[in-house]
């Protein structure tokens, strides 16, 4: 009966265990976003093969916005080290889950993120956002302590005008926590794309009313230069 007893508690506690399969099953979502960006991360690869990126640069990172901005080079040509890293669609969990390959890499001193508007058009929360920016965060610093971040708010899109109140939410969460991090920044570019009427000013946009013209990305310029200097 005791021998029993002994079998008997013994499984039990083995099952209350997590089975190596259930405790780990971001494997297979990670090599899911990995395929997904397969194409952009090659196109990185042989940049960088190309072109060597020397360390302690400015590293441009994020999503479409990073990635259509055909004359950041020429807007920013004062920094002797830039990077462009923009992939198309990415949320900012797609930067968070891929920090090491996006940014580590490179060393930089200073990191200028635009991401977060494709997640809350995918459904996600303002605080889910926040926490991909916090995730962020924490693994750029582990990495690299004295990189500075500054992460450009989620902009006031036409297309997604509805979105507004979430938008507004997901910056106010990063702004009030980049404010107690000497090494975070916040860059507000949500207020001065806004016009008198308080909606998305049309004249900054592309025909598809999401995607910025040249007139939009010179306002951005104008803006995020300020804090670089």
């Amino acid at each position: 009966m005791a021998a029993s007893a002994l079998l008997g508690a013994t499984l039990v506690a083995a099952a209350a265990v997590p089975a190596p399969s259930d405790a780990a099953p971001a494997a297979p979502q990670a090599r899911v976003v990995d395929a997904k960006w397969r194409a952009d991360f090659e196109a990185f690869d042989a940049a960088d093969k190309a072109r060597p990126v020397q360390p302690g640069g400015v590293l441009f990172v994020g999503s479409s916005s990073i990635r259509l901005w055909d004359d950041l080079e020429q807007q920013f040509q004062e920094l002797p080290v830039l990077v462009k890293r923009g992939f198309g669609g990415s949320q900012l969990s797609d930067c968070a889950a891929h920090l090491d390959r996006l940014v580590v890499a490179y060393q930089p001193r200073l990191v200028v993120l635009y991401a977060g508007d494709n997640d809350l058009n995918a459904g996600r929360t303002p605080q889910q956002v926040f926490d991909s920016y916090q995730q962020f965060v924490d693994g750029v610093h582990r990495a690299l302590p004295d990189t500075r971040i500054a992460y450009v708010s989620i902009k006031p899109s036409p297309s997604r005008a509805k979105l507004l109140p979430q938008v507004r939410e997901a910056n106010a969460l990063i702004r009030q926590r980049a404010a107690a991090d000497p090494r975070l920044d916040y860059i507000d570019i949500y207020q001065p794309m806004l016009g008198a009427d308080g909606q998305p000013r049309a004249e900054l946009f592309r025909e598809d009313r999401l995607h910025l013209n040249a007139q939009g990305y010179a306002l951005w310029h104008q803006v995020i230069a300020r804090h670089l200097r």
